[in-house]
């Protein structure tokens, strides 16, 4: 894996929501929730299904970005910067409404 400045930020996103979720918890303890996953969760949870979420958002878009130059005729590969974008939009819904 090549460390680029989208990589390090991703990584040091998810310290730092680990580092917040630590915080919230001791601040205000988690109950069991349910939202549109199939079972219930508490936010500890949803921060794991969305952070391997993110995983795979990234991981698709990594896989499918040489495909994505030839079928929309681009010069270069898509910036990861969208499927940062992406992956955290996903993190975001997972933990709001998961």
């Amino acid at each position: 894996m090549a460390w680029t400045t989208p990589v390090a930020v991703f990584f040091i996103c998810i310290a730092l929501m680990l580092a917040c979720m630590t915080v919230w918890e001791i601040k205000s303890p988690t109950v069991m929730r349910k939202g549109f996953l199939p079972l219930e969760t508490t936010r500890g949870d949803r921060l794991f299904i969305g952070l391997v979420s993110a995983a795979y958002v990234n991981l698709a878009f990594v896989g499918i970005s040489g495909k994505l130059t030839v079928w929309f005729g681009l010069e270069a590969e898509p910036s990861v910067w969208i499927s940062f974008v992406l992956s955290m939009l996903l993190l975001a819904l997972i933990m709001r409404k998961g």
